[in-house]
């Protein structure tokens, strides 16, 4: 009589087999933080870029942006290590993930936008629109080759196989496009909506082979009650649970970065594109 009735689950997405091959054991450096933002008027911003630009930005994109404007004013958390050493990236890049309809259950995938904190909301905008498009639509030949190489291997290899990819990718920083790995394909900080999913907050895991030290989870906007001096007041509120490593990012360097996301988020007529 075994100790417990398993039956082994089949057809795996994508991701879940790269997670499978990911994950061990829990000697990590990762830190977690809970940044709760006042959201009044970003989503009247949002709502008056709307109108007058015609097109659908969303919460997202203002992150995107207000985070990329953090590495740029924090450069030092712009890094990856390498040979136990920290080197600084020359570009930030921002990953999305984006949730796909797989055969055999949700599969997880991203799309990456460089540059962001030079660009404008509506460059932001249409490059996302146009490459969450095409990994949804599985269009974009460099992903589906990936997924495609992903689902072919063993499940004892994924962890070797991972651990190997990172390793040539970012140890000795070889471009491997050749061989179907795309480059530099998670950038500096990943970012993904939970709020969409209906959950008002979480913390990501780091992503040991994709050497990204941020990850940024955004809750759903939801209207609380917030005390504002001696009255109390309804207000609409989003938690971001955020995860960085530890290695390249202390307490300094995450209250900088927040203080720069939250003077954007909270203050967006001041900061993103003038209306």
């Amino acid at each position: 009589m075994p100790n417990l009735e398993l039956v082994p689950k089949r057809d795996l997405s994508s991701f879940r087999k790269i997670a499978l091959g990911t994950w061990r054991t829990a000697y990590d450096p990762s830190v977690y933080g809970t940044m709760t933002v006042r959201m009044d008027e970003a989503m009247r911003y949002v709502a008056a870029f709307r109108q007058k630009r015609q097109r659908k930005l969303t919460v997202s994109h203002l992150l995107a942006k207000s985070v990329a404007m953090a590495l740029k004013e924090v450069p030092d958390a712009n890094a990856i290590l390498r040979w136990s050493r920290i080197y600084l990236r020359k570009r930030i890049g921002v990953f999305f993930q984006v949730v796909m309809s797989d055969e055999a259950e949700t599969d997880l995938s991203g799309a990456t936008l460089y540059d962001v904190e030079r660009k404008t909301l509506c460059e932001i905008h249409d490059e996302f629109v146009s490459k969450v498009e095409a990994v949804r639509q599985r269009k974009d030949p460099a992903l589906e080759k990936t997924r495609r190489t992903f689902l072919s291997i063993p499940y004892f290899a994924l962890s070797c196989v991972l651990r190997a990819i990172s390793f040539f990718s970012y140890t000795l920083n070889l471009d491997l496009r050749s061989l179907g790995i795309p480059q530099d394909p998670f950038g500096s900080v990943m970012i993904t909506n939970i709020g969409s999913l209906g959950l008002d907050s979480a913390y990501v895991p780091l992503v040991p082979y994709s050497r990204v030290p941020i990850l940024v989870a955004a809750g759903e906007v939801k209207r609380e009650p917030v005390v504002t001096g001696d009255r109390i007041e309804v207000a609409q509120l989003m938690r971001l649970g955020v995860t960085f490593d530890h290695r390249i990012i202390d307490g300094f360097h995450a209250a900088k970065m927040a203080k720069v996301v939250r003077a954007w988020m909270e203050a967006p007529f001041e900061h993103f594109d003038s209306l």
